[in-house]
């Protein structure tokens, strides 16, 4: 079976990371690699909880040149730990973090350079080695884990670095670039384009993993130009609303939910660079990409293939090793393009009329004085009882009267959220996602403290 290379980059002195001591060198990362892979346990998965993007890419160099598998929850709470014990007993825990209180074996990730460089090598792998698995975001449900081979991520990164403009006859930005990550390297799509895509793309990643709006302008101004910012809607709408100075940005990678051709263009104004967003899932990978603000319209990966099926469709090819059903409702169009309608599991029904979550999501985002803001759609408690739709917001600005109001010049009636809920900030993740596990604790907590005051509390 046919073995790929560690990286695409060929020079030992070529640049493939920036960490806050400056650049590193293609042969300073293979040492460290060794370095750490001399270290780790006996385990053959690996659970890497490393904070710092470019300490978390050694550890999952050193974990496939070990033979080893990386297990990427998006999070992990007891829960998801306990279940990461029964998939794979043998963990133990990499983590650069004082202290860690996850319940596994761990690894402190060590000082390096201790040990000189040894002979120059890239170590190539076979394409078939499984070296890692990653989990849904747990937005739907339970997270749900999916093996993932060497030459599939491979080809994916690869096929999106040509869309992007990053390799290739038609380059769009100069090599070498940087990638700058707001996503965490744990999630699919934080793997795939912060830290893979610079592995086989001929560029640099960033060890930063900004959040705010000034750590993320912090982030770019600590990397020479030019730089690519691979971010999400959540922190590309903070990042506009923030109003801060930014660096010069070579172009701008979106994904984790579409963005309105509105907001894609604020951030192609602001910037003063080209947006792609990139559409996937955990299980398929990226597999496709657009430009907004040009098009509605997304465009396949060479080789992938949408299958029409029943009411529903069926990615396969190219890097896809196995059909996987989509669960977002798709319109395959010539070409190898298709429109997205929002997904297929967010169809809510009430009263017989129906409505997507994604939808409502939409417009309620788009009012004024709305800073973030999710429907929610609780579980049914009987066939007797009508569910009806709960919101959550954050609109600093308004009450729940004027609101409702709004909402009700664009929605039917039984759309209306009840509960409304004002809160400071929605429980979104690192990625900008909401789990539905979170926001179900949050309506919970909400109903448990008004069943509280409706009873009266005798200490008050």
């Amino acid at each position: 079976m046919s073995a790929l290379p560690l990286v695409s980059h060929t020079s030992p002195d070529s640049i493939i990371a920036w960490r806050a001591d400056g650049a590193v060198t293609l042969r300073q990362f293979l040492a460290e690699v060794g370095e750490l892979a001399a270290l780790l346990p006996a385990g053959s998965h690996l659970l890497n909880l490393c904070g710092d993007r470019y300490r978390f890419s050694v550890g999952l160099a050193a974990a496939i040149v070990s033979g080893k598998v990386s297990l990427l929850p998006p999070a992990h709470p007891p829960e998801i730990v306990r279940q990461i014990k029964v998939l794979a007993p043998d963990v133990f825990c990499l983590t650069d973090s004082d202290p860690c209180t996850v319940d596994l074996p761990q690894l402190r990730y060590p000082a390096m350079g201790a040990s000189p460089p040894g002979a120059f090598a890239i170590p190539q792998i076979e394409a078939t080695q499984r070296i890692a698995v990653v989990f849904t975001s747990g937005s739907t449900g339970t997270p749900q884990p999916h093996p993932k081979t060497w030459g599939a991520l491979v080809s994916s990164v690869q096929a999106e670095a040509l869309r992007l403009g990053l390799v290739g006859a038609r380059r769009a930005v100069p090599l070498p670039c940087t990638l700058v990550g707001t996503v965490p390297p744990q999630h699919m799509y934080g793997f795939e384009s912060t830290l893979l895509m610079a592995w086989h793309s001929g560029n640099a990643l960033s060890h930063a993993q900004p959040f705010y709006p000034a750590d993320i302008c912090r982030a770019l101004a600590a990397v020479p130009a030019p730089r690519v910012l691979v971010s999400s809607p959540v922190h590309l709408r903070a990042l506009l609303g923030a109003g801060l100075a930014l660096p010069e940005i070579a172009g701008v990678v979106s994904a984790t939910a579409p963005l309105s051709a509105q907001l894609a263009q604020d951030i192609e104004a602001r910037c003063h660079a080209p947006l792609m967003e990139i559409y996937g899932s955990t299980e398929t990978g990226q597999i496709a990409t657009r430009r907004p603000t040009q098009s509605a319209e997304w465009q396949l990966f060479p080789g992938i293939e949408l299958i029409a099926e029943g009411d529903g469709v069926r990615a396969c090819g190219g890097h896809i090793e196995t059909p996987v059903a989509m669960n977002d409702r798709i319109e395959p169009l010539a070409g190898g393009h298709f429109l997205l309608h929002g997904r297929i599991a967010d169809l809510v029904n009430i009263a017989g009329k129906r409505h997507s979550l994604a939808s409502l999501n939409h417009l309620l985002n788009t009012l004024p004085g709305v800073v973030d803001g999710a429907f929610y759609m609780p579980d049914e408690t009987s066939p007797d009882h009508v569910t009806r739709l709960a919101a959550c917001v954050v609109a600093p600005g308004l009450d729940a009267p004027h609101l409702l109001a709004a909402l009700r010049e664009h929605i039917d009636p039984v759309f209306l959220p009840r509960p409304l809920l004002f809160v400071d900030a929605l429980p979104r993740n690192r990625t900008g996602k909401l789990p539905r596990a979170a926001l179900q604790a949050l309506f919970q907590t909400h109903r448990n403290a008004a069943s509280h005051k409706a009873q009266g509390n005798p200490h008050e």
